[in-house]
């Protein structure tokens, strides 16, 4: 039996000598049943945002008939009110607050409507299985939000018939062991939930913090000591955050689909440390050094930062519940667009042809020594 807005991704695969080979065009939104809830999340503190929500959350009411959750700060904005129309569907709208309310098996799909920053929420809402995600480019970058709001209808009505495609962005649990408490990855001791157990979608940073100290931990992948890591702090993300802070700091953009965890020193104390791609799936942990001068910060996508002390351990893994983002065409299109008009990849002056530079092509050496004789004797008239 299917639970409440859950979705099936229908999948075909192509079949190698030693395995297989997933097609990302594969990816397709399919719904069992119509859905009928969805959570608005709209970018806070942004007024060009207002308008569009409002018309969005009316369109979705009255025409769609459809159950629209908010988070209840929404309802409290004032703002809100400038919008004559909103009053109308105000007290139709279903709210929940963020820590409080529950929203497991209650919405179908999500639409965000903002910058990054709505969907990387959005992912934080949600620490099991995700509803698929439509976002509307409405912030500062947009690098994974690639719908325009200008024909909202006509993309809505899409993603409710399944006509879209999936990009299925992969996420690391984050768990933080204390010291002193029972590791749960040991087969031998009694289970015990860490005290920090996070879904991230972007990545899990460990940094020095206000230490004027170099950082000192120790990394371990599966078990076995990889190396020590010396610097400003060490950054293990998906491939959807390759794209941020990762690239940043100088490590390569690896498209969404790809399974795989990044690890990228951030300033590294040796010239030789390079960022690295692992196999999803793998355990990595990271602990302070024991002789480490200072301690550790930890940080899940820009959230909840805490300190790491010593025989404290962070473990990081792939999670089984990836975040199923729809695409605006398809995902090879949706990314390579998004590298280009956000980052300017490879945005360069063309090189000109041949053709266009007649004055080197049809001169030979002794005009131009021509030209530039004729050019010294008119400034010596000069």
């Amino acid at each position: 039996m299917v639970a409440k807005g859950e979705i099936v991704i229908s999948q075909s695969f192509q079949f190698l000598h030693y395995g297989t080979i997933q097609d990302p065009a594969s990816q397709r939104l399919t719904w069992y049943k119509p859905p009928l809830t969805v959570l608005v999340i709209k970018k806070v503190k942004d007024l060009s945002v207002y308008s569009p929500f409002v018309q969005l959350v009316e369109w979705l009411i009255e025409e769609k008939h459809m159950v629209v959750f908010v988070e209840a700060a929404v309802i409290d904005d004032t703002h809100l009110d400038q919008f004559p129309s909103f009053s109308n569907v105000k007290d139709k709208l279903m709210t929940f607050r963020d820590g409080k309310d529950d929203l497991t098996d209650k919405i179908d799909f999500i639409i965000c409507m903002g910058g990054d920053g709505t969907l990387l929420y959005a992912s934080l809402l949600f620490q099991q299985s995700v509803p698929p995600i439509m976002a509307f480019h409405l912030g500062s970058l947009g690098f994974l939000t690639p719908f325009r709001f200008n024909n909202f209808q006509d993309q809505v009505n899409n993603v409710l018939e399944g006509n879209a495609a999936l990009t299925l962005r992969s996420r690391l649990r984050c768990i933080i062991i204390k010291k002193g408490e029972v590791d749960a990855s040991d087969k031998n001791s009694k289970e015990k939930k860490g005290s920090t157990n996070l879904l991230v979608l972007n990545e899990v940073v460990v940094d020095r913090g206000p230490s004027p100290y170099l950082s000192n931990v120790d990394l371990f992948l599966d078990g076995k000591h990889i190396t020590s890591v010396q610097g400003d702090g060490l950054i293990v993300s998906t491939p959807t955050g390759s794209t941020a802070y990762a690239v940043a700091a100088g490590a390569s953009m690896i498209h969404p689909s790809v399974p795989a965890i990044m690890v990228t020193p951030i300033c590294p104390h040796s010239l030789s440390f390079r960022p690295i791609v692992v196999p999803a799936g793998v355990e990595l942990k990271v602990s302070v050094s024991p002789d480490s001068r200072n301690t550790a910060w930890v940080s899940f996508d820009g959230r909840k930062r805490q300190e790491l002390l010593h025989g404290d351990s962070l473990r990081v893994t792939t999670s089984i519940y990836p975040v199923p983002s729809i695409c605006a065409q398809d995902q090879i299109s949706d990314w390579f667009d998004s590298l280009a008009e956000c980052l300017h990849w490879n945005v360069r002056k063309r090189q000109k042809h041949l053709d266009e530079l007649t004055d080197l092509t049809h001169s030979s050496s002794n005009d131009t020594l021509d030209s530039l004789e004729q050019a010294e004797l008119l400034e010596k008239d000069g």
